[in-house]
């Protein structure tokens, strides 16, 4: 799952949130990124940092409805690509990390 964030603290503070919350198994963050978007009739341009969560399909709701509780915007990005294919450890290692009691 991904979603992106106006500063580089802000993406730290939503990956240390549900990483401990055991929403993510863990987290990248990237940027900044040049963004060029249309926001309230407007043509904007600005920086951006991804942030990257490791889930598991059993997690995946709540932690976007999480990650939108956290986020600074009121509408944020929260989208997903599902994994083709991995290792059956890595997913297990999501799978676990993200089902266990919190």
């Amino acid at each position: 799952m991904t979603s992106t964030t106006p500063t580089e603290d802000d993406a730290k503070a939503i990956a240390r949130t549900v990483v401990a919350e055991r929403l993510a198994a863990g987290a990248e963050i990237t940027g900044p990124a040049a963004s060029v978007f249309w926001h309230l009739g407007e043509l904007g341009e600005g920086k951006e940092w991804r942030v990257t969560l490791r889930t598991s399909e059993t997690a995946r709701d709540q932690l976007a409805q999480r990650i939108a509780e956290l986020h600074t915007w009121d509408n944020p990005e929260v989208t997903a690509t599902s994994i083709e294919w991995s290792t059956d450890t890595y997913a297990e290692w999501i799978e676990r990390t993200t089902t266990a009691p919190q």
